[in-house]
């Protein structure tokens, strides 16, 4: 058993590793496909302006966060640990998007 695996921790890639482990490696696919998003929606008519806004604040917010983590990671900022603060306050962060997300649509639909 690898010394990390025994700990309970493990250690995140940093430099060009990145691109060798899976989660990680899924950074490319969200690069790639983020700038496409971007790009179809930048050039796309819709007929409420304000709903594109959207949509392209997300997509462009998205596309700029994956392309500062995987800087992040090449250089190494993370000093190699894992941080479970964080991770733990990046869970409560999306919980509380989804809640509300969804009132707000429970509240949009019986409007």
């Amino acid at each position: 058993m690898a010394p990390a695996a025994a700990s309970g921790g493990s250690t995140l890639p940093s430099g060009f590793s990145v691109f060798t482990t899976f989660p990680d490696l899924l950074f490319i696919f969200e690069f790639v496909f983020g700038g496409l998003v971007w790009i179809l929606v930048a050039s796309s008519l819709v007929p409420w302006p304000l709903v594109q806004g959207w949509v392209m604040f997300v997509s462009v917010f998205c596309f700029v966060a994956t392309t500062t983590l995987i800087v992040l990671y090449i250089i190494g900022a993370h000093g190699g640990e894992t941080s479970w603060v964080t991770l733990v306050f990046s869970y409560v962060a999306t919980l509380l998007y989804v809640v509300h997300a969804v009132f707000s649509l429970i509240r949009w639909k019986s409007s």
